[in-house]
């Protein structure tokens, strides 16, 4: 008899103490949606950095920040990128943010192992701390990248809920959030921040509700503060965060336990009329929803007679009801569900309501 190995349960909605490499080596095969990964930026300070009241700026100069060199640092993006490729499921993606210290350096090593660029984004940051010194411009932006596992890989993007987020217009690769301030900073007893490059929610508020669905499984290897699993189990999405620090992962602990799941009502977002599933018009006449020898009138009163093929019929032009719409106002083109209506009770009804009536039960 043959023993089934059994794959390991995925720990999902947990925060896992370890080094991320390690963690994420440890966990199953392509079982993740979507990676977002928040790595350290090896800023590379040298001193402190005071304002010109001579007071400290609370710049980023913690441990995790610090490699020995360009080199050391390479290594460990190579080493946490190859396991999150291993972890993706085919049509999974992966978002990376950073800044010019280190997000050329993200990206080289993301093409080398064969990920596929989709967008990179800049995060203009509206309120931005201003250079104290003076011999720089101002820092006021960060980069993201969104790639795909591979080139042909079948990545969720909804076009459509990014687009009516932005009140109807295409979003764009250029997002103006302002940093985290005020209640949203997290403060550790002290009353000091909780970790110094906490995530705005807004931030990933867009790159989860464009990049993947309700149930999808988010992984953030840079857990910090929760950020991530904080918008995640927001938006319905199970998520797992791995951070080795213990102080960030109390506070992000006590953070998500007071994180309220959105109503499932509320977690459906705008979809493309091309993920839509297709109705043949025939099929409005074959469940007869639609009878042979019905008339369909446009909108401005031409009539058509419904065949029983799923065709119509109108002054000797036959065809489908887009071709035969076109044919009649001389357009190169008609979308004959919109341009359609039939009388129903007295009342003129679009056919796309019978349409979507068969949808509605698929």
């Amino acid at each position: 008899m043959t023993t089934k190995t059994r794959k390991p349960a995925l720990p999902v909605d947990t925060i896992l103490d370890g080094d991320c490499v390690e963690v994420m080596r440890s966990l199953p095969e392509a079982s993740v949606d979507l990676i977002f990964a928040d790595p350290p930026y090896n800023l590379q300070l040298k001193g402190e950095l005071h304002r010109p009241d001579n007071s400290k700026v609370d710049a980023v100069d913690d441990h995790w920040d610090q490699f020995d060199s360009l080199k050391v640092y390479d290594r460990f993006t190579r080493d946490w990128l190859a396991a999150a490729s291993r972890l993706l499921k085919p049509d999974g993606a992966i978002w990376v943010i950073g800044s010019y210290h280190n997000v050329f350096r993200l990206g080289a090593e993301l093409q080398n192992q064969g990920f596929w660029i989709l967008n990179d984004v800049v995060w203009r940051k509206s309120n931005p701390m201003p250079n104290f010194r003076g011999k720089r411009l101002t820092n006021a932006h960060e980069t993201l990248i969104w790639a795909s596992k591979g080139e042909g890989a079948k990545y969720t993007f909804n076009y459509e809920a990014l687009k009516a987020l932005n009140e109807g217009i295409q979003m764009r690769s250029d997002w103006v959030l302002p940093i985290c301030t005020g209640h949203e900073r997290l403060k550790d007893a002290k009353g000091d921040k909780a970790h110094p490059t906490q995530k705005p929610e807004a931030l990933l508020h867009r790159v989860i509700l464009g990049t993947t669905n309700p149930g999808d499984v988010v992984l953030d290897p840079f857990f910090g503060t929760g950020t991530t699993g904080a918008v995640a189990k927001m938006l319905g999405r199970s998520w797992i965060g791995i951070e080795r620090e213990a102080a960030y992962r109390k506070v992000a602990e006590r953070r998500l336990a007071n994180v309220r799941k959105f109503d499932t009502s509320a977690l459906e977002v705008t979809t493309s009329k091309r993920a839509e599933p297709r109705v043949p018009f025939g099929q409005l006449v074959e469940r007869g929803l639609l009878r042979p020898g019905e008339t369909l009138v446009s909108p401005r009163g031409k009539a058509a007679k419904v065949r029983a093929d799923g065709t119509l019929v109108a002054d000797g032009i036959k065809g489908s009801i887009h071709q035969v719409g076109a044919a009649l106002e001389g357009a190169p083109s008609c979308n004959g569900w919109t341009y359609w209506q039939i009388k129903r009770d007295g009342k003129p009804v679009s056919i796309d309501v019978f349409r979507q009536q068969i949808r509605a039960e698929m």
